[in-house]
């Protein structure tokens, strides 16, 4: 009880704070669903025209369920690109010798240093020239890479939080160095894991200055560039189908946070050991 009486404070403070975030966002809500007179804030009828994108598709639109698909397969592949990689390259810097292990590693850090709108030019270049502009597998080696520096160090502080011994126990038992991250190291990091997925496709959910740039036509079109066309078009704009798709974007990243939010809030507890 003394426990609690000690914290209401702060709960109400926090409650207080947040009470106008809260009521935008339900408004936000409300407002999609109703209509209100011009000039005033107060509904005055229940509706789902503004919603209508989602069984009809605006004339020199793409379907929103095509758009969804492809935010979906391009977040989806960059994050499984993000995990295969980093979880072999974080575990070989963390447990072998390699050689100029160091200058690797800084390397890596100063790969990620860099923002991608620093590298856009190149990278539109570079597409290109092999021929993967305006593709939507394109975008997604590109967006993989430019996440993948920070996995890897992700990775190798959560290898550095696994004991010598397990490993040392699999070689002495005739295990291969594989075998041995396989089924005995990969499972010690089984949160880390999970939750660096779930890092990475939220940041490719996100992802807007990449596909706006490298794939801008409508076939392959994802839901950040879908939104971002929705203000562009200044002679049709509707305020009320921005804000329709906009809580449609954000849904799936809301549903993902609280389903999953105890993985995500584990990719802190990986080790910082060199």
């Amino acid at each position: 009880m003394t426990g609690h009486l000690k914290t209401w404070p702060i709960i109400l403070a926090l409650s207080i704070l947040s009470a106008p975030l809260v009521l935008m966002y339900a408004y936000l809500f409300i407002d999609t669903v109703t209509n209100s007179p011009p000039g005033s804030f107060i509904p005055n009828e229940f509706t789902l025209e503004h919603w209508a994108f989602l069984w009809h598709t605006p004339p020199g639109r793409p379907s929103i369920w095509r758009v969804t698909f492809n935010s979906l397969l391009f977040a989806a592949s960059t994050s499984l690109l993000v995990i295969v990689v980093s979880s072999m390259a974080g575990y070989v810097l963390s447990r072998l010798n390699v050689p100029a292990r160091g200058f690797f590693l800084a390397g890596v850090m100063v790969l990620h240093a860099f923002p991608a709108i620093t590298l856009i030019v190149a990278i539109f270049l570079v597409l290109q020239m092999i021929g993967l502009y305006n593709t939507l597998i394109g975008v997604i080696l590109v967006k993989a890479a430019i996440d993948m520096p920070l996995g890897i160090w992700l990775m190798k502080g959560f290898y550095d939080t696994v004991p010598w011994e397990i490993e040392m126990a699999g070689i002495q038992d005739g295990a291969s160095r594989f075998t041995v991250w396989r089924k005995l190291v990969l499972p010690q990091v089984k949160p880390g894991i999970f939750a660096l997925w779930l890092f990475a496709f939220l940041l490719g959910w996100s992802e807007f200055i990449l596909p706006q740039v490298l794939a801008p036509s409508g076939d392959v079109q994802v839901l950040s560039v879908y939104l971002a066309s929705l203000i562009a078009d200044d002679n049709n704009f509707d305020m009320a189908l921005f804000k329709s798709v906009g809580l449609f974007y954000i849904a799936p990243v809301l549903i993902l946070f609280f389903v999953f939010q105890n993985y995500l809030m584990n990719i802190y507890g990986g080790g910082s050991k060199g």
